[in-house]
Parts: C-alpha cells; sequence; structure tokens
C-alpha cells in the first residue's frame, strides 16, 4: 500500500512537472503577435457576417465553419507552440514528399471548383493541399539552407533547392492555381536570395521567369487568367465582363470614406456587387463597410505581425529557425500585398485570398499553424 501511495505521488509529480513546463513555455509566447492574428480573424469574421446577413434567407454555415476553423487552428498554433520546433527540423524531407504526393493526387481525385482541381472534399468540408504544401516547402527550405549556410552561394544547393520549389510550382499550375504558384516561387527565391545566394544565379532565375512566363502565356495559360491579366493593363477595356471584378472592388473601397458605411450597410457588399466578396475581396467589403478608420486598423495589425516576425528572426539564435521565421514574413507579406494590390486595381486577380481574414478552413488552419511554430521557436531561442 505504501508502495502504491508513493507511485501515485511520483506519477503526480511528473504530471506536476510536465504542467509546469507548458505553463513556462506558453508564458514566453510573444503574445503581442498572437492578439493581433486574433484581433485580424475578428475582423475577418465580422466582414463574413455581414456578407450573410445580407442574404434573403441567412445561411451562416460558412460562418460557422469560419469560427470552428478558427478554433481549431488556435488550438494547433497552441499545439505547436508546446512541441519543441527542432523535431520539425529533421522532417523536411518527409513533409515535402507527402505534399508532393499530396498535390498529384489531387490532380486525379480532387473536385473542380472555379476552374481549378485543387480541393479534396472530406465529409462536406473542402481541404486545398497547396496550403499545406506552403508550409512543407518552407520546412524543407529552411532545414536545407542551414545546413548549409557556408555554403549556400553555390551552384549546386541553389540548383537543388530551385528544383525543389519547381516541383510543387509545376504540380500547383498543372492545377491550375497561378496564384499559389507565385506564392510558392516567390517563397523560394526571396529565401534563398536573403540566405546569400549569388547575384548571378538571382538574374539568371529572373530572365528564366520571364522566358516561362512568355511560353506559358501561349501553352500554358487558360483563357480567363490571360483575361486577368490583360484586365490588369487596361480595366476598363471591358468593365462589365473581364475588367468587373477591379472595378465593383475599387468601387467598394472608394465608397467607404473615412468611417465607412457601417457593417451590413455598404451598397456593393449587400447588393452582391463585389464577386467572391467572402475570399479575394473582402479587403473592399472591409473598406466600404468600415472605412478608412478600419482598413488602418487592419494595415496596423498586419504592421504589427510583421514587426514582431522581424524581431524574433533577429533575436533568433538557430540558423534554421531564423529562416523559418522570414519565409513565414514572406508568404503573409506576399499575400497580403497581392491581395491588396488586387483589391485597388493595382495588381491583377490572381485569386489570393488575405490571411486571417478570407473565407477559407484549410488556408486559416494552416496560417495559425505556421504562426505556431513561430511561437515554439520565439519560446525557444530568444538571447
Amino acid at each position: 500500500m505504501a508502495g502504491l501511495c508513493i507511485a501515485r505521488n511520483d506519477y503526480g509529480l511528473i504530471h506536476f512537472s510536465i504542467m509546469l513546463r507548458i505553463f513556462s513555455i506558453i508564458r514566453r509566447f510573444d503574445w503581442l503577435l498572437l492578439g493581433a492574428v486574433v484581433l485580424l480573424i475578428c475582423f475577418g469574421l465580422a466582414a463574413l457576417y455581414s456578407i450573410t446577413v445580407s442574404f434573403e434567407q441567412p445561411n451562416f454555415f460558412n460562418f460557422q465553419k469560419q469560427v470552428l476553423f478558427a478554433l481549431a487552428g488556435l488550438a494547433l498554433l497552441f499545439s505547436l507552440g508546446i512541441v519543441d520546433y527542432r523535431f520539425w527540423k529533421g522532417m523536411g524531407g518527409i513533409a515535402y514528399l507527402a505534399a508532393a504526393g499530396l498535390l498529384v493526387t489531387v490532380l486525379f481525385l480532387g473536385r473542380v471548383i472555379s476552374g481549378t482541381r485543387g480541393w479534396f472534399v472530406l465529409g462536406g468540408v473542402n481541404f486545398q493541399p497547396v496550403e499545406l504544401a506552403k508550409l512543407a516547402l518552407l520546412i524543407f527550405l529552411a532545414g536545407f539552407l542551414s545546413t548549409r549556410t557556408v555554403s549556400t552561394k553555390g551552384l549546386l544547393n541553389f540548383l537543388l533547392s530551385g528544383l525543389a520549389a519547381a516541383v510543387l510550382c509545376g504540380l500547383v499550375l498543372l492545377q491550375p492555381d497561378f496564384g499559389s504558384a507565385i506564392i510558392l516561387f516567390l517563397l523560394w527565391f526571396l529565401l534563398t536570395l536573403l540566405a546569400g545566394a549569388d547575384k548571378r544565379y538571382v538574374i539568371s532565375v529572373m530572365l528564366l521567369f520571364a522566358v516561362l512566363f512568355g511560353l506559358s502565356w501561349v501553352y500554358f495559360f487558360q483563357d480567363y487568367q490571360r483575361d486577368r491579366i490583360m484586365t490588369f493593363f487596361n480595366p476598363q477595356a471591358d468593365p462589365y465582363n473581364r475588367g468587373y471584378h477591379v472595378r465593383q472592388a475599387t468601387i467598394a473601397v472608394g465608397a467607404g470614406g473615412w468611417l465607412g458605411r457601417g457593417l451590413g450597410f455598404g451598397s456593393q457588399s449587400q447588393l452582391k456587387f463585389i464577386p467572391a466578396s467572402q475570399t479575394d475581396f473582402i479587403f473592399a467589403v472591409v473598406a466600404e463597410e468600415l472605412g478608412f478608420f478600419g482598413v488602418s486598423l487592419v494595415l496596423v495589425l498586419w504592421a504589427v505581425v510583421f514587426y514582431r516576425l522581424g524581431r524574433a528572426a533577429l533575436r533568433c539564435r538557430d540558423d534554421f529557425a531564423t529562416l523559418f521565421i522570414v519565409g513565414v514574413s514572406i508568404v503573409f507579406f506576399s499575400q497580403v500585398m497581392i491581395n491588396i494590390g488586387m483589391n485597388v486595381g493595382l495588381l491583377p486577380v490572381t485569386g489570393i485570398a488575405l490571411p486571417f481574414l478570407s473565407y477559407g478552413g484549410s488556408f486559416l488552419v494552416v496560417s495559425l499553424m505556421l504562426v505556431g511554430l513561430v511561437q515554439s521557436m520565439v519560446a525557444r531561442t530568444q538571447r
């Protein structure tokens, strides 16, 4: 009996020690970064709710799903933050192969939505594997480049990392999903550049990209993709067809004024003039209904996110963690700039959503997973 009591006491002490360890890790999280992310999610949910109530018979199913995805993503964020990030450093190759396998599978078994065969449908929930491919490529590149910091400028390492990125980009283009392929390319290109790649190789890639773009325009781009790019250069050429998306979005952005028309009172968003208002053009909804004040708050929150990510990258003592956090910054910054650019007519429409605000379960969950891995690094590697 005494031995049993001692065993129970030992188990209780071990359990208490583990809880203290978890609490210590969570306490070292970057709570300012997490708070900015949560507030961005709240902005997105408010915009989604506003769009939903404008229907004659409101259906809150998508709004409810987004809330559940946000809660699931936050749970994963804390789980990944508690686990030592160094576990993932050795998993880059496995994660990469798994992502490539999913991208191959979706080409045969995926569902076509908006002209792109890029979704799995599991129990009524759409899952987009390209979001996991962004995470997998980032883990792979951070691990690959961090073990070759001395020889980063070597041609072989540059070509190997480029080949890994090119395979995933090619699989995504076959869907076809031009916007996501751009993000994968920018992730590799900018991360290798910041890691110290030789400028000659960078210039060569830019020239090669220009040639491939020309070939893709002739042989691979779908008609709607060509139309989007042509509309960017001359949106008034066909304002009621090809230029409709950009035209209505820019009208909504300009109509918001200083304080906006109020949630649920935007004419462009409530009367369904803005296409894809829940995904690609949710920034236009925020701009119209919350005005310059609401947009400024969103931009300030994103500025906080990027500042905290940059600060964390500079303070890390581990090359893998530094490169990973820089890669997360590249992914978020690229998507934010491209999405806002196409909402205000400065960039062509590419189908890239706005992180933490746009509707999309897999997109939101993977974005929160990226933040969770960053929190693990912040809690363990800060000077």
